[in-house]
């Protein structure tokens, strides 16, 4: 006879959120077993302390873990299960990256009329922006993509990213309607620098993706439109990702530090001594009001590729992160939005 303190695996599964077919699969994989079955009839029958087990279950299906992760995870410790739902977690994620990434293609494959609607964006602003990351552009006939302006269209911000595999340069805007969906694709580099002065002239811009080209679409319905690339953009992330921790910290008045460059040689030093940041120009060193840290060092770098990096800084304020005297700055400034740059040092000037 059955323990009255015990439910019917038809009571069980109601108060835990699951199918008694459900609870009988469960119980076949090892994961959950009632607490008696029946030897005459075999049926099931669970007790009340089994509802957190079950539900934990539940959660975890729910959230598509693998069954044989989930054994796993029921005889881990705190730190281990938690460790087991962050790393499902991510893979859920990536793949969900993956499905909008397939579905947007599929939808731009219906056809240039059937487009995704990205976001919209102040064309002075994209103007701007569009011309902070152009000047970190090449043309490189083995690596035409190299030519390109990559755009990631996200639910918080749209971020465009140009390298010429010496500096690297991304800025992200936030934009006035938010985006509904995900996208990303590298924009010709030509072509959005043809649109650049006729985005200067409009208050708004809508995003719409196509197969092959981007469009910027206006309220009174003038568009400029932007080929798609197909060459595959450079992973920009695991660059960033791969670089080694920062050691030191320079922040410093961007308009100050043009001013000095306006005059300086072909290859400056950003110099850190006793917490003070300056440049070193032919040998003479100029005090730059601001504060820096980490101990003493001297990074040089030449002038035509760290002015432009400092010229397109937003704000008046620009931060240098070096990790080295011979390992990539990172040069950082934000207002509505960031600027982030990568720079390469140079050789010491023999002077």
């Amino acid at each position: 006879m059955a323990d009255p303190e015990l439910m019917s695996i038809g009571a069980f599964a109601k108060l835990a959120g699951l199918t008694a077919s459900a609870l009988r699969f469960y119980d076949d994989a090892g994961l959950l077993r009632p607490e008696q079955v029946d030897p005459v009839t075999g049926y099931r029958f669970y007790g009340e302390s089994q509802l957190v087990r079950a539900s934990q279950l539940r959660q975890l299906r729910e959230m598509g873990m693998p069954l044989s992760t989930i054994g796993r995870f029921f005889t881990a410790g705190a730190a281990e299960a938690a460790r087991l739902i962050d790393e499902q977690v991510g893979q859920v994620t990536a793949e969900a990256k993956e499905i909008q990434q397939t579905a947007a293609t599929l939808k731009a494959s219906l056809g240039e009329d059937a487009s995704l609607t990205l976001c919209a964006l102040p064309g002075p602003v994209l103007a701007a922006a569009v011309d902070q990351v152009l000047a970190t552009t090449t043309r490189d006939p083995e690596v035409p993509v190299l030519a390109g302006v990559h755009l990631e269209a996200g639910p918080d911000a749209i971020s465009l990213t140009a390298t010429d595999r010496y500096r690297l340069a991304t800025r992200t805007l936030v934009p006035s309607r938010p985006s509904t969906v995900s996208w990303a694709g590298t924009l010709a580099g030509d072509d959005l620098q043809s649109a650049v002065s006729w985005l200067r002239r409009r208050p708004t811009v809508t995003l719409e993706a196509g197969e092959r080209t981007l469009a910027l679409r206006t309220a009174d319905g003038a568009v400029a439109r932007c080929r798609v690339l197909t060459e595959v953009f450079p992973d920009h992330r695991l660059l960033i990702g791969s670089l080694p921790a920062v050691t030191h910290r320079v922040t410093v008045q961007a308009q100050q530090v043009l001013a000095v460059l306006g005059q300086a040689p072909a290859t400056i030093g950003l110099r850190i001594a006793d917490g003070r940041p300056s440049l070193l120009l032919s040998g003479t060193a100029m005090a730059l009001h601001g504060t820096a840290t980490g101990p003493d060092l001297t990074v040089w770098f030449e002038l035509a590729t760290l002015y432009p990096a400092l010229s397109q800084a937003l704000g008046t304020d620009v931060m240098v992160d070096l990790r080295g005297p011979d390992l990539p700055a990172t040069v950082r400034s934000a207002d509505d939005g960031d600027l982030t740059a990568l720079v390469m040092p140079c050789r010491p000037d023999p002077s």
